[in-house]
């Protein structure tokens, strides 16, 4: 032993109050260490799964222009279960399968699923053709550039329509190239 622990050894004897003064520190600070640690565990399981994920970089900050004003802004869907439905009005297989997607947003949106409908057109041509065909789900008009828009999401063909859905944390679930189903719809509604 040191001279200076033989020292405090014998402070301490003649001092109890100092070593429960001591021992309460060390037992202060090794809980307060425990509840940070326990703190820390705790926001990493919920705080940061709660983030929601991105399928690509930036894509909850994508807007673009609606038919009748305004933005259709992705961030406001964030969350939620998501369908992304990429069409255009020259698009024969897009128009057949637009009324299918509009009843399945009817019936599901109270239950929190979403649908938004990215028009690969011209605002004039989307505007005629919501006149003759309403629908009732946000669109959003990107122009010929939503076609890249679609290919950086995984339509790999570059045809039309395409659809992703995402579910609440921002994980995709579906890619599909060509019309949807009822089935594939139906499917989307067990969507957490």
């Amino acid at each position: 032993m040191t001279e200076k622990e033989d020292m405090n050894q014998e402070s301490d004897a003649a001092n109890p109050d100092a070593v429960a003064s001591r021992r309460r520190l060390l037992l202060g600070a090794g809980l307060l260490a425990t509840a940070t640690g326990m703190g820390a565990a705790w926001w990493l399981s919920h705080g940061a799964a709660a983030a929601v994920a991105e399928p690509v970089p930036g894509f909850w900050g994508w807007q673009w222009p609606r038919p009748e004003g305004g933005q259709l802004v992705l961030k406001t869907f964030q969350s939620q279960p998501l369908l992304i439905n990429f069409w255009a009005t020259w698009c024969a297989p897009c128009v057949e399968e637009l009324p299918l997607i509009n009843d399945f947003y009817k019936k599901n949106r109270t239950n929190g699923f979403q649908v938004v409908g990215i028009a690969v057109d011209q605002a004039p041509a989307v505007q005629a053709f919501l006149k003759q065909t309403p629908l009732d789900f946000p669109l959003g008009i990107a122009g010929l550039s939503g076609a890249e828009v679609a290919r950086a999401l995984g339509d790999l063909s570059g045809g039309l329509p395409f659809s992703l859905v995402l579910d609440r944390q921002g994980q995709v679930v579906l890619r599909k190239s060509g019309r949807l189903s009822e089935a594939d719809l139906a499917a989307l509604l067990g969507l957490k």
